[in-house]
């Protein structure tokens, strides 16, 4: 009997969370040069407002993945996302670099939940047999929002000025969030799901070893980082979103300085490396959970497809050697395709390593710390950079050496079981005593 698969609704609202998330954080990158004008601000000043929603994002993520775990993804995307779509309201409306500071340091801590809490609803709706295509799905809404988000800026900024962009922009949120309290419940709760969809996600959820668990999650974060596999997690995410956060921040402000666009063409330039992103993220994604499916779960051998796709991301380090825009487009949607790619299956390892749902928020919340400490830097350094030697060349070779490391982690560490409470205390840091995992 085939079973009906109303649950890509629940992907698709994800999607469009990060989708929005992302819009929010492209608008500024876009509205960089009128801003940096109005306000006189130098390079290294841009980078600073560029960087500051991180600072507050990674306070706030340890809280917010706590927050996921005791009350759930509905409550809290809920909230969260009231939070920083009236941040993102504000940046239009304050004056001055001060004021605009704090706006986007609010922006960050609404957005903190975000990731978090997506990964505790890949764990609670998402079969291990699609785990990958459903990471792939709603970590393609951190390209698609900047593929959009650059376009729409740009017009509204044209049209409007870019304080009027940012009221228009930070209101989108209220729209999705009416969406989300109406249809969103855990699947055991869902009325709209069938019988039969229902029993297959509840049972296929599961991961080997998981235990029935009731009310408050045990276990915290001080034990999920007892597992080296947690840390290789962790690591590769910050190898992928460096370049993610160079390319989110200053792709827009390079093809206008360097290559002399126009702030509508550059919009629309950005864009296309971000579509590209979408589409062939979630394709590959379909590829390799049929790939996948059947040993992923117990063999971690995802972590394979994750050190491939750093690797091919790399192609970052030959940006230098062309001038020619359209060659330089096709090396960064290479590149950016490749780390949408890596994020979604580093997720997807996560919930493949991870032996209670319950921790999911947590655990989610380490990954996005691992890559937003590094993410945080890239918009400062590329602005330093770029001040100092009046050129992005050197930014781009450091993205390319992260990237390489990241080849390396990914080989190396998350390769074993991240258990709950009891096991981690029994196992300690080294989870390499754990039972042994077939390569």
């Amino acid at each position: 009997m085939k079973i009906a698969r109303r649950r890509w609704w629940i992907y698709l609202l994800l999607f469009v969370l990060v989708m929005i998330n992302y819009m929010d954080r492209t608008a500024l990158s876009v509205a960089v040069g009128p801003i940096q004008k109005e306000l006189n601000l130098s390079s290294t000043q841009v980078g600073l407002m560029l960087s500051a929603f991180l600072w507050s994002y990674l306070l706030f993520l340890i809280p917010s993945g706590i927050l996921t775990d005791r009350f759930g993804p509905r409550v809290v995307n809920a909230v969260s996302i009231v939070v920083w779509s009236l941040a993102t309201m504000l940046v239009g409306i304050v004056r001055g670099f001060g004021g605009l500071i704090g706006a986007r340091l609010l922006m960050g801590v609404g957005e903190s939940s975000t990731y978090p809490a997506a990964g505790r609803v890949l764990r609670e709706w998402a079969p291990a047999s699609e785990r990958g295509r459903a990471a792939s799905i709603y970590n393609s809404g951190a390209y698609a929002g900047p593929a959009l988000g650059a376009i729409l800026a740009a017009a509204l900024i044209t049209s409007f000025g870019w304080q009027t962009m940012f009221v228009i922009m930070g209101a989108l949120g209220f729209i999705w969030l009416g969406a989300w309290l109406i249809w969103f419940r855990d699947p055991s709760k869902a009325t709209w799901l069938s019988g039969p969809e229902r029993a297959m996600i509840l049972e296929e959820r599961k991961v080997p070893g998981e235990q029935p668990q009731e009310g408050k999650p045990k276990g915290g974060v001080l034990s999920l980082l007892r597992y080296r596999s947690m840390w290789g997690v962790a690591l590769v995410q910050s190898a992928a979103v460096y370049t993610q956060y160079l390319f989110l921040t200053w792709l827009p402000g390079y093809l206008e300085q360097v290559h002399h666009l126009s702030i509508m063409k550059s919009g629309l330039f950005t864009a296309v490396p971000y579509i590209v992103a979408v589409l062939a993220g979630i394709g590959l994604g379909i590829v390799f959970d049929r790939r996948l499916k059947r040993h992923a779960q117990s063999t971690a051998r995802r972590r394979y497809i994750v050190a491939a796709c750093l690797l091919a991301s790399s192609v970052v380090l030959l940006t230098p050697f062309f001038s020619d825009v359209t060659v330089i487009l096709i090396l960064i949607s290479i590149s950016m395709t490749c780390i949408s790619t890596t994020v979604s299956m580093n997720l997807a390892l996560l919930g493949d390593l991870l032996r209670s749902r319950h921790l999911a928020g947590r655990a989610n919340s380490i990954a996005m710390i691992g890559g937003n400490t590094f993410g945080a830097a890239a918009p400062i350094v590329t602005g330093y950079i770029v001040d100092t030697t009046h050129s992005y060349n050197s930014a781009f070779v450091v993205a390319g050496i992260f990237l390489l490391a990241g080849v390396v982690v990914a080989l190396t560490l998350p390769r074993h079981p991240i258990g709950d409470e009891e096991s981690a205390h029994a196992h300690g840091f080294d989870d390499a005593i754990a039972a042994p995992v077939a390569q």
